[in-house]
């Protein structure tokens, strides 16, 4: 047995020792996937800001090839040519890029590369304005080809204004066909004209693929911030960015608008990649309970010993018990069969000891039985109605001449009239092994058995004098093999309180242990179904008539 508890409780160490491996992996994994999953939502957010600025920059492009196109989109035939002035861009300047909220001037121009004249319509330019512009465009144009049907940008960082431009091209013809400028068309604005673009793609044009984003809108999904070349906020969107946000790297084209976005951290965690850390929670608590269970195993494994060493210490004090009445029934039995009494007298002796013995034996092994019974749910009563006094009376008579010596100091105080439904063999039973108890436990003074009824209720009461019950064993007495004194200083076999639980709780009853007013006991017994009668009646004769079975008869 030892080898084995020993063997159980090296499994137990090591499961407990591999749950909290699992755990410190499943932790590392935890951190791991979460410098993985920030790093995911940074990309997400670079991802929203450069699809943003992809969007605006498509949307920019239709709105000048609609606006410019017809001025600025036929390649003049001759670097020679006449070209269009400001006036054709009338259409253009009515609808591209309108500006209401402030007085930044707002006009069209035309700028002839070939001399630098510059047209306009619209408000008139400054002469600062203008040279600005002439310079600026025209290094512009002449610079980077802007591409077939594209337009270009240009921030002033002196105001507020914008230009949109177009550049029209001439076509050569030499050993390969090729264009070159010729003049800026373009549009001179604010820079809060493009707010309400911003706000179009915010409203309309998904920032993350839908897979990604679960379906939820930009608004709710992405902080977004627009700002000029020169720093200056242009459009914001979206909750403002907090703590913890998961900003990417800001998405922008040279000289050109600068975005940044950010994924707030309530809504990261319904993207594809998970909140970072959600499951640690869970493996924690999968730890902690691995933990509490090794622990519970472990306390089984205790009690299981120690319910071993009460089983041993049961089977040792059952032999003891058994041992002395059947040494006294033998050694009697022989001095009868061998004629070895010398008279009348010392054969009824030795006859009372041989009956006394057997009393005791039956009594502890319908103990036994009972316990058997209970441990197996087996345990029977058949209540019928019964007069107690007259019933108590006879059992205080048999325990008389079972208890010897040892019942002078018993005493009885019975109510005649109190009639209750049990189980006579039972009640016999729970009443013997109280005032066993009460014998081996409960001093020199008196023992006192009574009886009364309470709402309904008879109450037993076997009260000694002894030291009494510890308020904290008042429970654990009544469980089996439980002994309050050392086993050897007190004979018998931890099971005759058990036994009164078992047969209490069959009548649903209640027992427990008090302390008696001038020290001492006091064991309750509480059996429900029981009233008051006249014993002179009928009906208190039937029921103080009914015979009480001798266990083991």
């Amino acid at each position: 047995m030892k080898s084995t508890s020993r063997f159980l409780i090296l499994l137990l160490g090591l499961t407990l020792a591999l749950a909290a491996l699992v755990a410190v992996e499943a932790v590392r994994a935890t951190r791991s996937h979460r410098v993985t999953a920030e790093r995911a939502l940074r990309d997400y957010a670079t991802v929203a800001a450069w699809e943003f600025l992809s969007a605006f920059d498509d949307q920019l492009q239709r709105a000048a090839s609609a606006a410019l196109g017809p001025v600025a989109g036929n390649p003049a035939a001759s670097p020679y040519d006449s070209l269009p002035s400001a006036a054709a861009l009338g259409p253009a300047l009515d609808s591209l890029l309108p500006c209401v909220a402030t007085n930044d001037p707002r006009f069209a121009f035309a700028l002839d590369l070939r001399n630098r004249a510059l047209t306009t319509r619209g408000a008139a330019p400054s002469a600062a304005l203008r040279a600005w512009l002439g310079d600026t465009v025209a290094a512009a144009a002449l610079g980077e080809p802007l591409g077939p049907g594209r337009s270009g940008v240009v921030w002033d960082p002196r105001g507020g204004t914008v230009v949109l431009y177009a550049v029209k091209t001439v076509r050569y013809n030499g050993y390969a066909a090729h264009e070159a400028p010729l003049a800026a068309y373009g549009v001179a604005t604010c820079r809060a004209a493009f707010a309400p673009l911003f706000a179009a793609i915010v409203a309309r044009h998904p920032l993350l693929p839908v897979q990604v984003a679960g379906g939820l809108p930009n608004a709710r999904l992405v902080s977004l911030e627009v700002v000029d070349p020169e720093g200056r906020s242009l459009f914001r969107s979206g909750p403002p960015a907090t703590v913890g946000a998961y900003a990417g790297d800001p998405a922008s084209n040279p000289g050109s608008i600068l975005v940044r976005a950010s994924l707030p951290p309530d809504v990261a965690g319904q993207l594809v990649v998970a909140r970072p850390g959600a499951r640690l929670p869970l493996l924690l608590g999968l730890l902690a309970l691995t933990a509490g269970l090794t622990a519970i195993a472990a306390r089984q494994l205790r009690r299981e010993h120690e319910l071993v060493r009460l089983r041993n210490d049961f089977t040792s004090s059952v032999s003891h018990e058994l041992r002395t009445p059947l040494t006294q029934i033998l050694l009697f039995g022989e001095t009868l069969e061998l004629g070895r009494a010398a008279g009348e007298d010392e054969r009824r002796q030795a006859l009372a000891i041989i009956v006394q013995e057997a009393r005791r034996l039956s009594h502890l092994v319908e103990n036994v039985l009972h316990l058997s019974r209970a441990e197996r749910q087996m345990v029977r009563v058949m209540p019928v109605p019964v007069a107690l006094a007259p019933l108590l009376r006879e059992i205080v008579e048999r325990f008389t001449a079972l208890a010897g010596l040892a019942a002078v100091r018993l005493r009885t105080e019975l109510d005649d009239t109190i009639v209750a439904t049990v189980d006579p063999a039972a009640l016999h039973q729970i009443v013997i092994n109280l005032l066993d108890n009460a014998v081996k436990y409960g001093g020199d003074g008196p023992i006192t058995l009574r009886v009364s009824l309470e709402l309904g209720r008879a109450r037993l009461e076997v009260e000694d004098s002894g030291p009494g019950v510890p308020a904290g064993d008042r429970l654990r007495i009544w469980e089996p093999f439980v002994r309050l004194r050392p086993r050897g200083e007190v004979p018998g076999s931890g099971i005759g309180l058990a036994v009164v639980r078992e047969l209490v709780a069959a009548h649903a009853g209640e027992c427990r242990v008090e302390s008696a007013e001038g020290g001492g006991s006091r064991f309750v017994v509480e059996l429900p179904d029981a009233t008051r009668v006249d014993a002179r009646t009928e009906a208190g004769r039937r029921a103080g008539a009914v015979e009480v079975p001798w266990p083991g008869s």
